[in-house]
Parts: structure tokens; C-alpha cells; sequence
């Protein structure tokens, strides 16, 4: 599985950025996909996960104003990230795996190269 990440920039606060993830797999709608940060300084965290059968779990932080969507003929993922601020600013990854649990805690073996997104005033 290869995966592309891309649609990371500079955003002012307030702003919306849609991000990316292009998969080169066999059978896309297989994997569980999902979107990880990693802030300056800080350990790689959750964003946002979604199981094949389209269950998702967002981090606290960005409930509400994230949005993570798939399409499988396509073999995308996004993430639609609204009123964004500057706590999101971090490198945004995408990742999959067959196993949900895996994909959910960082285990998964599959990473895209990162797109960094920048939120400033």
C-alpha cells in the first residue's frame, strides 16, 4: 500500500484547508484510513479514524469542525478541516490498514509522506 498525502499550506485562523490522501491498493474500500498530526515538539496523535464500514472517531480537539470522508472508486480519503486555529498547525498524515484497532493507535505499517499544515494569523 502507498499512500499520497497532499492539500497542506499556509491558512489564517479561521480558514478551512482540504486535505488529500491518494492510495495505491488493490482493494481500497478493504482499509481502515485515517489522519494523524504531529506538532513541533510533540508526539504524532489522532486525528481522525474511519472503519470500512464508515465509523469514525475524532480526537476532542477537532470534533466539529473536521470531517473525514472516502471514496473508494477513487481510493481517497480526505479531510475537510474548517475554522481551523493555530493549534492545528502540525504535519498531517494519512495512514491505513485492514485491522481497525492497528490503524486507530499508530500501529499500521502503511504512512503517507506527510503534508504540513501551517495556521497563522
Amino acid at each position: 500500500v502507498q499512500l499520497q498525502a497532499s492539500g497542506g499550506g499556509l491558512v489564517q485562523i479561521g480558514g478551512s484547508l482540504r486535505l488529500s490522501c491518494a492510495a495505491s491498493v488493490g482493494t481500497f474500500s478493504s482499509y481502515n484510513v485515517g489522519w494523524f498530526r504531529q506538532a513541533p515538539g510533540k508526539q504524532r496523535e489522532l486525528v481522525v479514524s474511519m472503519s470500512t464500514g464508515g465509523s469514525t472517531n475524532y480526537a476532542a480537539s477537532v470534533e466539529g469542525r473536521f470531517t473525514i470522508s472516502r471514496d473508494n472508486l477513487k481510493k481517497t480519503v480526505y479531510l475537510q478541516m474548517n475554522s481551523l486555529k493555530p493549534e492545528d498547525t502540525a504535519v498531517y498524515y494519512c495512514s491505513a490498514d485492514s485491522r481497525y484497532s492497528v490503524l486507530r493507535y499508530g500501529g499500521s505499517v502503511y504512512w503517507g509522506q506527510g503534508t504540513e499544515v501551517t495556521v497563522s494569523s
